[in-house]
C-alpha cells in the first residue's frame, strides 16, 4: 500500500480484516443461531476474496471490494448509530480512511472543497520512531509509553474551526516479523531509550520493513472543541509579556469563537482603576476596547447605566445585552449602549475580571447579530473567566515590577557590575525573613579597589549663566518701563513714575553686576508691585492694553518671567550634557567587557564620572592590576573622545560654550561602601576621605605661583601625587600622541596647595581635534575654533 508520507518505516503496512473475521469463525461454534447465520453471511462474502484476509498494500483494492469490506464491516459501524458517532477504519497513523459514520461524512462534507484530513500532534520526523517503539512494546513485550493525545482539526459549515480526540482499537492488528528483524537485548533498548532523538540508531536496531503491520484500526471520535477552547485559553494567558505578540488577540479571539461556536463574534478588554473609578484601555498589540470606542480612559459613572453597574461591581456577574439596539432606543441613547450601537454592534456580554469582589477588568464579547451573543451562552465563561482573573493578577504585578525596574534604572539604578552583591544580600535578608529572625539589609562594601574620576566641564559657567540672567532681567525690565511710560504720559499718576524709579534701579544695579539676591528681588518685584497694576490698566486703556499683552505673550508661563537668554544657555548645556554622557556610555559597555566595575557617571555644567576597579568587585575574575593600568588608558581615550564630540556639536548650540577635561589619578587602594540612605556609594573610612575632598577642590586649583586656573580650553589635565604615576601617564601620552590624540604640546605643573591636601602635580596635555569622523586632519583647540568660524 502507498503511504501518504515519504518516509521509510520498520513495519511493512497491509491492510487485512484477518483479525476480525476470525472473531466469526469463532462464532460459528455458537449456539446462537441468528449469531452462526451473520457469520456464515460475512465469511461466505468474504471467501471469494482470500487478500482481504491475507493482507494487500494495493489501496485500489479498497474501491474494487467496497461492497464487501462494507459487509465485512457492518457490525462495527452500526447504521442505528451512524448519524451520531463520529467513526472511521483506517491505517494506524495515516489519514487513509476506508469506511465511516455518515456523521463523520458530514463534517468532512461541512469542511468544504480542499480540505485535506490531517492528524495533528503527529510530526513526520517522528513518525518511525513512534512505530518502533509500538514493535517494542507488541512484539518484544518491552513496555513503551509512547502515547500522546491524538486530535483533528475540522472547520464546520461556518468556519468555526472544531477538534476532535481521536481513540484507536487496534484489536484487529497483527505484527509479524520479516527476515530483516533482530533479536533485542536489554541492553539494546536501555541504549534506544538514551537516545530517543537518535533516529540512525534506532534504524540499526529495527531495520526498515522489518516487521509488517497486519490489520486496520477503528478510530472513535469526540468532539471536545470546549474543552480544547478552555485548554487554549488557558495556555494563551500562561506566560509573560502575552500583550506584545502580534498574533496574540487574533489567536485569542478565534479560541473564543470556538468556544461558542460563533465566527463572527469579537473579543475586546477594558481595564479598570479603582482610585479614580475609571476604565482605561490596556496598552498591548490589537488590543481594543468596544466600551470605551478608542478612548484612553473614561469614568465608569458615564459609561455604563445603573444596572449594568451593577452587574459588573457589585454583583460581579455577567451582564448580557441581546439586543443593543432595542435598549439603545430603550434609554434615549445610553450608555453603554450608545458606543456600542455606533460601532454597528448588536448583541455583545461584559464580563467582570474580578478578584475576591474587587473589579480588575471588562471581558468584553460582541457581536454583529441581534441574540447571538445572550445571558444562556455567558454561561460559557464561568469555565475560563477563573484563567482570565489569574492572568489579569500576574499582568498587574508583572506591570507593577516593570514600572519599578524603569524607576530603578532611570533614576537610582544598581550597577551591573555590582548587582550579584546586592542579589547575595537580598536572598540573605529574605532567608532571615523565612526563618523568623529580624531581617536586616546589611551595607554593602567592596574593600581594595582603585579609583579613577574623569569630568569633562563647562568653563566659566557660573559667569555664563549670569550673564544669561542678567540679559533676561534687563529686557524684561525695559519692556515693563515701554508699558509704565504710556501710562504716565496719558495719566500723569505720581504712581506710575514712581514706578518707572524702581524699575530704573534694577536695571542700573543689573548693569554693575548680578548680586544672589537680585534675581528673586526682581521677580517679586513684579508679581507684587507691577503685575497687579498692569491687571488695572488693561481694564482702563485698550491702548495699553495691546503693550501689555505684548509684554505678557513674551512671558515663560513656566518661571513667570522673561526667558529666552536663559533657555538658550539652559539648552545648551543640556544637549552638552545628553551628548557627552551619551558617548560615554556607549564606551562603557567595551569597557565593562574588558574587566567588570563599578561606574556611575552624572551630569552638571558637563560630565562627571566614577570608576573603581578590584577584586572584590569582579566576584568570579582574578584582579591584576594591568587592568587598571587598561582602564587607565581606556580613559584618556575616552576623555579625548568626548572632547572631540563637544567641539563638533559646538557650532549648533545657541550658546557658544567652552569645555574643559580632567582626570584624577589615586595609586592608593580604598574601600567603598554603599549608603543606604542616599543610594549610592561613597569612600568609606576617614583616611579614604581625603580622595573625595581632591575631587571636589581640583578643578578650581591654581598653576602654584600664578593666578592660572589648572584647567584650560584644549588641554586634558591629569593630576597626581606620586611619581610613579606620572612616569605611567607620560608613557600612555606618547602612545596617543603618536595616534593622534595629542601635540607635543605637553607640560608638567606643580599646583597650589588645597586646603588639608598639598604636594599635588599635573600634567597637561594638548589635545588634537578631528574637525568630523571622516576627516583625517587633525586641529590644536585654537586652529579648531578659526576653522570653525571660516
Amino acid at each position: 500500500m502507498e503511504q501518504n508520507y515519504n518516509a521509510e518505516s520498520p513495519m511493512l503496512q497491509l491492510i487485512s480484516f484477518n483479525k476480525l473475521l476470525e472473531h466469526y469463525d469463532n462464532q460459528l461454534e455458537s449456539k446462537d443461531v441468528y449469531l452462526v447465520n451473520r457469520a456464515k453471511h460475512v465469511l461466505d462474502a468474504q471467501a471469494p476474496f482470500p487478500e482481504l484476509r491475507e493482507g494487500f498494500d494495493d489501496v485500489g483494492l479498497l474501491k474494487k471490494h467496497e461492497d464487501v469490506i462494507s459487509t465485512i464491516l457492518a457490525d462495527t459501524f452500526a447504521p442505528v448509530l451512524t448519524l451520531n458517532e463520529i467513526k472511521t477504519a483506517s491505517t494506524p497513523f495515516d489519514n487513509l480512511v476506508f469506511n465511516s459514520s455518515e456523521r463523520f461524512q458530514n463534517i468532512l462534507q461541512n469542511a468544504g472543497e480542499g480540505f485535506e484530513l490531517e492528524i495533528r500532534n503527529l510530526p513526520m520526523e517522528l513518525n518511525y520512531i513512534m512505530k518502533c517503539t509500538v514493535v517494542l512494546s507488541y512484539y518484544y513485550g518491552f513496555k513503551m509509553d509512547f502515547k500522546r493525545p491524538l486530535f483533528y482539526d475540522i472547520p464546520d459549515a461556518n468556519g468555526v474551526m472544531r477538534h476532535y480526540r481521536i481513540l484507536y482499537n487496534a484489536d484487529f492488528m497483527e505484527i509479524i516479523p520479516t527476515d530483516k528483524s533482530k533479536e533485542l537485548s536489554q541492553e539494546d533498548v536501555d541504549e534506544l531509550l538514551e537516545n530517543f532523538d537518535n533516529l540512525d540508531l534506532w534504524k540499526e536496531k529495527i531495520p526498515p520493513n522489518s516487521f509488517i503491520s497486519k490489520g486496520f484500526v477503528i478510530s472513535n471520535m469526540f468532539d471536545v472543541t470546549a474543552e480544547h477552547s478552555i485548554s487554549e485559553i488557558k495556555s494563551t494567558l500562561i506566560g509573560s509579556n502575552k500583550r506584545g505578540n502580534e498574533n496574540f488577540m487574533d489567536s485569542f479571539q478565534d479560541t473564543f469563537r470556538s468556544l461558542f461556536n460563533l465566527k463572527k463574534i469579537s473579543v475586546g478588554f477594558a481595564g479598570y482603576d479603582s482610585k479614580t473609578n475609571r476604565f482605561l484601555k490596556i496598552y498591548g498589540k490589537g488590543i481594543e476596547s468596544h466600551i470605551l470606542k478608542g478612548k484612553e480612559m473614561e469614568s465608569c459613572d458615564t459609561m455604563l447605566c445603573g444596572y449594568s453597574y451593577d452587574k459588573l461591581f457589585k454583583e460581579n456577574t455577567y451582564f448580557a445585552i441581546s439586543n443593543v439596539e432595542k435598549y439603545y432606543k430603550k434609554t434615549n441613547g445610553g450608555q453603554p449602549y450608545k458606543n456600542l450601537h455606533e460601532q454597528g454592534i448588536k448583541s455583545a456580554i461584559l464580563a467582570p475580571i474580578a478578584d475576591n469582589g474587587n473589579l480588575l477588568g471588562v471581558l468584553e464579547l460582541v457581536s454583529t447579530t441581534v441574540n447571538e451573543l445572550n445571558s444562556i451562552n455567558a454561561n460559557k465563561l464561568d469555565d475560563v473567566m477563573p484563567f482570565i482573573v489569574s492572568a489579569v493578577i500576574r499582568s498587574i504585578e508583572e506591570e507593577e515590577n516593570l514600572v519599578d525596574a524603569i524607576i530603578q534604572h532611570e533614576c537610582t539604578t544598581v550597577h551591573s557590575s555590582v548587582y550579584w552583591k546586592f542579589q547575595e544580600e537580598a536572598k540573605r535578608f529574605m532567608s532571615d525573613e523565612l526563618i523568623g529572625n529580624q531581617p536586616v539589609f546589611k551595607e554593602i562594601v567592596f574593600k581594595d579597589v582603585y579609583p579613577l574620576y574623569g569630568q569633562i566641564d563647562i568653563k566659566e559657567s557660573s559667569k555664563e549663566r549670569n550673564l544669561s540672567i542678567q540679559r533676561d532681567l534687563m529686557i524684561q525690565l525695559s519692556e515693563i518701563n515701554e508699558v509704565l511710560w504710556s501710562a504716565v504720559k496719558k495719566y500723569k499718576l505720581p504712581i506710575y513714575e514712581e514706578l518707572m524709579f524702581r524699575v530704573d534701579t534694577y536695571l542700573e544695579e543689573l548693569r554693575e553686576t548680578l548680586y544672589t539676591h537680585t534675581e528673586q528681588a526682581i521677580f517679586d518685584f513684579v508679581q507684587e508691585e507691577v503685575a497687579p497694576v498692569f491687571k488695572h490698566l488693561k481694564k482702563e486703556d485698550k491702548e495699553i492694553n495691546l503693550l501689555v499683552e505684548k509684554y505678557e505673550s513674551q512671558i515663560d508661563p513656566t518661571t513667570e518671567s522673561y526667558y529666552d537668554h536663559r533657555r538658550n544657555y539652559d539648552n545648551s548645556v543640556m544637549e552638552a550634557n545628553m551628548q557627552l554622557a551619551s558617548l560615554l556610555d556607549r564606551k562603557q559597555v567595551d569597557a565593562q567587557k574588558m574587566f567588570p566595575h563599578y561606574f556611575e557617571r552624572y551630569k552638571t555644567d558637563g560630565v562627571e564620572h566614577n570608576m573603581y576597579i578590584g577584586s572584590s568587585i569582579a566576584n568570579d575574575r582574578n584582579f591584576d592590576k594591568l587592568y587598571l593600568s587598561n582602564l587607565r588608558l581606556w580613559q584618556l581615550q575616552v576623555m579625548c573622545d568626548m572632547e572631540n564630540k563637544y567641539y563638533a556639536l559646538k557650532t549648533k548650540l545657541p550658546v557658544k560654550l567652552d569645555v574643559a577635561s580632567l582626570i584624577l589619578v589615586y595609586s592608593t587602594s580604598l574601600s567603598i561602601r554603599f549608603r543606604m540612605d542616599e543610594k549610592r556609594f561613597d569612600v568609606d573610612g576617614t583616611y579614604n576621605a581625603r580622595y573625595e575632598i581632591i575631587k571636589k577642590r581640583i578643578d578650581k586649583s591654581y598653576i602654584k605661583g600664578t593666578n592660572e586656573r589648572l584647567t584650560q580650553k584644549g588641554k586634558l589635565a591629569i593630576v597626581y601625587s606620586q611619581r610613579k604615576d606620572e612616569k605611567e601617564y607620560m608613557r600612555y601620552i606618547k602612545f596617543l600622541k603618536a595616534k593622534g590624540y595629542f601635540t607635543n604640546n605637553i607640560e608638567i605643573v606643580e599646583l597650589e596647595g588645597l586646603q588639608g591636601v598639598t604636594g599635588l602635580k599635573a600634567i597637561r596635555a594638548e589635545i588634537l581635534y578631528t574637525k568630523d569622523t571622516q576627516s583625517e586632519r587633525t586641529y590644536t583647540y585654537n586652529d579648531l575654533m578659526e576653522e570653525l568660524k571660516s
